[in-house]
């Protein structure tokens, strides 16, 4: 039994989920590719303008494809900040790559773009951007520079599914980019991801590697008489159960985004005084970012001040939880030479970063007890 009153995260319905369930068994198939996820294609493919999107079973499968689609090599060199999730660099280091880490910026929590110049080297192959929170990086300093030098951009965008940047959709900047339907997302089928493709050279090989190294896809186009192993590859399709319910969420995206960005300015609204008493500080978004109201957070002074709030407001039945871990003092991270005060942003962030519970149903009433304990707190 959950021992919080209010979670940190709930699963919540949007609309149609069981009705599109069982349209989607009823069809009689409810393996990958169905209607549904070809529904799911054509919404992300229209929305956005991507030239292609692909569902996946994770955001980490989406990037394991990009890795693979790049023909990353061992010894390619991989730019990642170092403060985000370990499937953001995972992917590549699967295909022998080793990671860059970079250090965040201090208001928006992303990639440090002024540092990026001098991390590069001749073996760098791709940047890895991650748009925290669903706040753009600074696309426009990124992009002219490895553009320069050869070297691809990957969009990390699990928080930032209809984000914009300067007017302009995240998840359309880099030549790939990729998504999380995870349970902790603004759109959710429990487990599932996207990869979104910008550049149409990658798209054939995207759907045979997807299709376990088969050109399967063509097959079912009616583009050649019967599929076969034509490359490497897995199986990284979800059922289209999960796409039924992938679906009833995206078609409520307005009024998801709409909750969320109540929730998101009511925090800001009733902690903003208290943060200035406490020492705290609240998200900051750029003026030429539009959010997605993915997480609210609060930077505490320090690792026992935040510690010591998690610890209030589990007292009153309200889970709060902090974020990443700084990757480049991982065990992993610290054989690729990480060590303490290579990115000092990044390190005192994870120790002072609190989240507060942020889900689609979280009523007014929860909203005003999670603000009034955290108010309580000096």
């Amino acid at each position: 039994m959950n021992r919080y009153s209010i979670p940190f995260n709930k699963p919540c319905l949007a609309g149609q989920e069981f009705c599109f369930l069982r349209q989607s068994v009823q069809s009689g198939q409810i393996s990958g590719d169905g209607a549904f996820t070809r529904r799911c294609h054509e919404l992300l493919e229209k929305d956005l303008g991507v030239k292609k999107a692909l569902l996946t079973t994770s955001c980490t499968h989406a990037l394991e494809m990009a890795a693979l689609l790049l023909e990353i090599q061992p010894g390619d060199e991989i730019i990642v900040p170092s403060f985000t999730f370990v499937s953001t660099i995972n992917a590549f280091v699967l295909r022998g790559a080793k990671p860059v880490f970079a250090d965040i910026r201090p208001d928006t929590l992303n990639l440090d773009e002024t540092q990026l110049a001098d991390l590069i080297t001749p073996k760098t192959r791709a940047v890895v951007v991650v748009h925290y929170t669903g706040v753009g990086c600074e696309m426009d300093a990124i992009l002219p520079l490895a553009r320069a030098r050869g070297i691809a951009v990957i969009e990390d965008n699990a928080h930032g599914l209809f984000g914009k940047y300067r007017g302009q959709w995240l998840g359309t900047f880099g030549c790939l980019a990729t998504q999380s339907f995870h349970e902790t997302k603004n759109f959710t089928c429990g487990e599932g991801g996207a990869l979104l493709i910008n550049e149409t050279q990658y798209i054939e090989r995207a759907e045979i590697l997807r299709e376990k190294g088969t050109n399967r896809s063509k097959f079912f186009r009616g583009q050649v008489d019967k599929y076969s192993w034509v490359d490497i590859g897995s199986s990284y399709l979800p059922s289209d159960i999960l796409a039924a319910f992938l679906f009833a969420q995206l078609e409520q995206r307005e009024a998801i985004q709409a909750k969320r960005k109540a929730i998101w300015e009511y925090y800001k609204a009733h902690l903003t005084d208290w943060a200035a008493s406490v020492g705290a500080r609240l998200p900051f978004v750029p003026d030429h970012c539009e959010q997605t109201w993915h997480m609210f957070y609060l930077l505490m002074p320090s690792l026992e001040a935040r510690q010591a709030l998690i610890a209030f407001l589990k007292e009153r039945g309200i889970m709060s939880v902090f974020h990443y871990l700084p990757l480049h003092l991982s065990t992993m991270g610290r054989r690729f030479g990480g060590k303490p005060g290579d990115c000092p942003v990044t390190e005192d962030v994870s120790d002072c970063l609190l989240r507060l519970p942020f889900y689609n149903s979280l009523a007014d009433s929860e909203l005003a007890v999670v603000v009034e304990a955290v108010r309580a707190f000096h």
